[in-house]
């Protein structure tokens, strides 16, 4: 539906004709049916295109590539850290207990590391150094340098 759509331009001075005809006592019974026709177009505009775009997600999941929707999420990343702050205090623990102070610094090496490798897997840490060749397949730009 276009700002100057023929049809609800028809539809409108259908509306307006029959409100001199009828008069104002009918004024709201045809307002009322104008919006409900207004509504409708609106409902099918929204409709095609929301139908449009899962279509073309469909496409893209079915191809292989992926969008920067299926990118793993903060939330996956969030909950990542918080598992790994958790584990972080029987690894201490563990570590201390072993080799002291030098595997205290050992075990939070490693939870660091662990966490960098998960931020950088799938571009997390570094959006803008994505490979080309996946960005080439997606119409969208914004991920490109």
């Amino acid at each position: 539906m276009t700002a100057s759509d023929p049809e609800l331009k028809k539809e409108l001075d259908a509306t307006l004709h029959a409100r001199k005809e009828l008069g104002e006592d009918y004024e709201s019974a045809l307002v009322d049916s104008f919006l409900e026709k207004v509504e409708q177009r609106l409902e099918g505009t929204v409709d095609r295109r929301v139908r449009r775009q899962v279509a073309e997600q469909q496409m893209t999941v079915a191809r292989g590539t992926r969008t920067p929707q299926s990118e793993s999420s903060f939330g996956e990343r969030f909950g990542f850290g918080i598992v790994t702050m958790i584990l972080a205090i029987p690894l201490s623990a563990i570590g201390v207990a072993n080799a002291g102070l030098s595997g205290l610094f050992v075990t939070w090496a490693g939870i660091v590391g662990v966490n960098v490798v998960q931020a950088a897997r799938d571009g997390g840490l570094f959006p803008h150094r994505r490979d080309k060749s996946s960005s080439s397949s997606s119409s969208s730009s914004d991920w490109d340098d």
